[in-house]
């Protein structure tokens, strides 16, 4: 079978390995449909991720029909369509006990540790496969992934019917934030650079936009909020400098969500965060959100509406890669197409 794979950094390759077999009786094989292209994979590709390990098949948005079962399996029949959840753990850590598996001790993430599903077939057990309705098209349910990032960051910020929510950031994750944020019931202010990206922000629900190039994010805020500050602020921009301005908008007993991998500093001074008694916190992958997701999928209150705009097939990887890279502008998702 065909198989994306990072070799090294800014090395494509398709090659083909041995279709992969079950060593558990709760494993199933999947074809694969559609795979999203993800900016943690473009990092990998670049030779950035300082999470993953080359060589590497990349791919962890991912949505294929199950073929074959397990004796053991249960919840999962042939024909099912589904969707992955990429991340093991082993279920005995703090983290684990806490409920927490997102940032399990023994963290295995499907496309970064290990290999993902760029490939026409793979195997993973059973409680890792999310079944979605079948008569949904592959291009809406390839993104549920991303959608439970959305739901994740929302979830850790705490965010509540009526509460003003600001989304630094309106690319693919940023989009998936407001999208869940809105179902919430909040207002939501998005910021961005790209007028092209608030545009789409604001045919996707956003209640103000703001170009962060052109206009004070502070001064519209405090417009926005009438002095109050937002009550959560969600930085998918993932810079020093959004972090900081972070805690200049948010408002007394208000939320900050940071998602970055930035190992630069910021500097922040302990005041603001005692003075307004702050709550910070991190949002990596997701923890119990796939159940959601499939559900707001399953009864239409999730729709890509645009959000996909470009796919390739598997030959043309290469490709939908380098176009990616030259034209993020131009993008917002790409998929793969297998057949």
């Amino acid at each position: 079978m065909k198989a994306v794979q990072v070799r090294k950094a800014h090395e494509l390759v398709i090659q083909e390995v041995e279709q992969p077999k079950f060593s558990n009786s709760t494993d199933v094989l999947v074809k694969v449909k559609r795979v999203g292209i993800c900016g943690s994979d473009m990092h990998i590709y670049h030779g950035t991720n300082p999470l993953a390990t080359l060589p590497r098949v990349v791919g962890h948005e991912v949505a294929g029909e199950v073929v074959e079962v397990g004796q053991d399996v249960t919840g999962v029949q042939v024909g099912d369509h589904v969707v992955v959840e990429p991340i093991s753990y082993c279920g005995e850590c703090y983290a684990c006990r806490k409920g927490r598996q997102n940032v399990c001790e023994k963290l295995s993430v499907f496309g970064v540790h290990e290999d993902g599903g760029m490939r026409e077939w793979f195997v993973l057990p059973e409680k890792q496969l999310h079944v979605v309705d079948p008569t949904l098209a592959w291009e809406e349910i390839v993104l549920a992934e991303p959608y439970t990032i959305g739901a994740q960051a929302i979830w850790r910020g705490e965010v509540e019917q009526g509460d003003t929510v600001l989304i630094q950031g309106a690319g693919p994750i940023g989009i998936c934030i407001l999208k869940m944020a809105k179902l919430q019931g909040a207002s939501v202010m998005i910021t961005d650079l790209s007028e092209e990206r608030l545009a789409f922000a604001k045919e996707n629900g956003a209640d103000v936009t703001v170009h962060a190039g052109n206009e004070d994010v502070r001064q519209r805020v405090q417009e926005w909020t009438n002095g109050e500050g937002a009550n959560v602020v969600i930085d998918a921009v993932c810079l020093p400098m959004t972090f900081e301005l972070s805690f200049d908008v948010v408002s007394v007993a208000g939320r900050i969500v940071v998602l970055g991998f930035d190992e630069r500093t910021s500097a922040i001074a302990q005041l603001p965060i005692t003075k307004k008694e702050v709550t910070v916190v991190g949002s990596r992958l997701q923890t119990n959100q796939f159940s959601k997701v499939v559900k707001l999928l399953n009864e239409g209150q999730l729709r890509h509406n645009g959000l996909v705009t470009h796919t390739f097939s598997l030959d043309d990887v290469q490709e939908a890669f380098n176009f990616v890279e030259k034209h993020p502008e131009q993008v917002r998702k790409a998929i793969i197409v297998f057949n």
